[in-house]
């Protein structure tokens, strides 16, 4: 099974993404084919770093999604060049030299998986946050589990989604497009698993870091909503989500942000339209996270 890995930068940790591709390079197996792609920046400092690595520069950020889609089609329509991809946060490291072999393996065993979610931990204090194990019940990183969406810079997906269900919602910029495409995998039939053996190292963070977090969140929820959910669950997934911001109690500033993009998530386009069917529903409701919450 041949590999490529996908990484996007915004040229501000240099040192970050040398190590990450070494991480890369010390895999077991056939070796990874990456390709990096500069958000907006030069992409230099790399010459040496992976034999055979692959750059491209875009002349400005098109966001987490749009940048990873360009990886994607650098490997040909729909990455069909690669069996499979990974997507590395460029701040990560792969702590393990049998990741992409595992990959292969997981692929290989079972043709119906789709996606793969990898275990993020802090390079210091080996904590995993509960926001980075993707499901509901999450007190347990350790446990690997069938999972309804992913981790964004930690994940592996087999080429052949894209090329059946199309790439990640490039409009989104950030936030909510891992899911929105596990939504659209799922629906054709593809599974999810999150693998606690596959590991980036990842500094722990807040997501509330980046500005444009609040009003981001909340539109792509309702983009997410609007182009994936039966019209009956629209409502109901929205005022969840809309019930669950209010008890977390943000600040003015944050909540006056999330309602702006609550309220730009209705008024704007939002691609589109196919939603999933109700057999996905049940899926997903199967698998302890039905699509209200």
């Amino acid at each position: 099974m041949r590999l490529g890995a996908v990484i996007i930068t915004m040229g501000n940790r240099p040192d970050e993404l040398k190590a990450l591709l070494d991480s890369v390079a010390r895999q077991e197996g056939d070796p990874v084919e990456v390709v990096v792609v500069g958000q907006g920046v030069k992409v230099t400092g790399l010459e040496g770093v992976l034999p055979g690595l692959r750059t491209v520069e875009l002349p400005e950020n098109l966001g987490i999604p749009g940048g990873r889609n360009v990886g994607i089609e650098a490997f040909g329509p729909g990455g069909s060049e690669v069996d499979a991809l990974l997507f590395l946060d460029d701040d990560g490291l792969l702590e393990r030299t049998d990741t992409a072999e595992l990959c292969r393996q997981a692929f290989a065993e079972d043709p119906r998986l789709g996606i793969v979610s990898f275990r993020i931990a802090d390079p210091e204090s080996g904590e995993t946050q509960r926001r980075h194990v993707p499901r509901l019940r999450a007190s347990d990183p350790m446990r690997s589990s069938r999972v309804t969406t992913f981790l964004g810079g930690a994940n592996a997906v087999r080429t052949s989604v894209f090329q059946q269900v199309g790439g990640l919602p490039g409009e989104f910029f950030y936030a909510h497009e891992e899911t929105d495409l596990a939504w659209r995998a799922l629906d054709a039939g593809w599974l999810i698993d999150y693998r606690a053996d596959m590991v980036l190292l990842h500094p722990t963070t807040a997501p509330s870091r980046h500005a444009v977090y609040h009003r981001m969140v909340a539109r792509n929820r309702v983009w997410l909503a609007r182009r994936n959910l039966p019209a009956p669950l629209v409502p109901v997934y929205l005022g969840v989500w809309l019930l669950l911001t209010l008890l977390r109690r943000p600040s003015a500033p944050a909540l006056k942000a999330w309602f702006g993009g609550f309220k730009e998530g209705w008024t704007t386009p939002c691609g589109p339209r196919r939603p999933m069917k109700w057999r996905t529903v049940w899926r997903l409701t199967r698998l302890g996270r039905p699509p209200v919450i």
